[in-house]
């Protein structure tokens, strides 16, 4: 994902509501929401190219979401994975937590940077690397957003998002964050982000839904995990100059 608003309430019927947009050159392969034939337990779209995800769900109620940091002044390892096994991996592995602990201590260092959202119907982890290092952190019961920094960053397209899902209601927070994901408005320059890419690419990537021949906006996704440990998941899919190609809604 590149951006994405999430309401997190545990000890509610409805612990987790999440809604993004995912950003990918239009070449890349892809295949849309299913589930994967390897590992028929698993619920998600997936990067052909590398194997990954950016963004799936398990049997059980454990979900794994994934964004790129974007910060040129952050090094990336040579030969560095991709950062999208890293849903895979969080989703397969027998615990969690050891897990997450492993990548803060040894391993998160070997990948370029990164945002992984990991929840259960109990508990929601966020796990950073930046180029201040690398944070893990259990997220705070409310409202977030997430994009190509860290949590909550006041990016416009972030506040955007972010604060749609705040003023919609049960009812209306598919509906409301859709209207603020497709938006393809980019931003002022004077709110424009930092991240030391060039001004006209830094323009581009402002808007919360980004309209390209080769680049853009891919697919638009809204996920659900309910105390039981349901997953719903609907999927947009998008393609060149902001096409669209189609909808999925799968659960497990």
């Amino acid at each position: 994902m590149c951006l994405m608003a999430f309401a997190w309430q545990p000890n509610t019927a409805l612990p987790l509501r999440l809604a993004g947009n995912r950003d990918e050159r239009h070449a890349r392969p892809t295949a849309a929401l299913h589930h994967w034939m390897d590992s028929p337990s698993i619920l998600g779209g997936r990067d052909l190219e590398a194997g990954g995800s950016w963004l799936a769900g398990i049997k059980g109620g454990r979900v794994a979401v994934l964004t790129n940091v974007r910060d040129m002044a952050l090094v990336t390892p040579a030969d560095a994975p991709s950062r999208g096994e890293l849903v895979a991996n969080a989703l397969q592995c027998d615990d969690i937590e050891q897990w997450l602990t492993d990548l803060v201590h040894r391993k998160a260092d070997d990948y370029a940077g990164f945002n992984l959202l990991v929840a259960t119907p109990r508990r929601l982890w966020h796990l950073h690397r930046g180029r201040h290092g690398v944070t893990l952190n259990d997220v705070p019961p409310g409202v977030h957003g997430l994009s190509n920094a860290d949590l909550n960053s006041p990016w416009p397209k972030l506040q955007s998002v972010r604060g749609a899902l705040e003023q919609s209601s049960m009812d209306s927070w598919r509906y409301q964050t859709g209207l603020a994901l497709h938006d393809s408005q980019q931003a002022p320059d004077a709110q424009l982000p930092d991240t030391g890419v060039e001004l006209a690419l830094e323009r581009q990537l402002s808007a919360a839904f980004i309209v390209g021949e080769t680049y853009g906006t891919r697919a638009t996704t809204w996920l659900t995990l309910n105390q039981q440990g349901h997953i719903a998941i609907t999927e947009q899919r998008f393609g060149p100059l902001g096409r669209f190609e189609g909808e999925t809604t799968l659960s497990v």
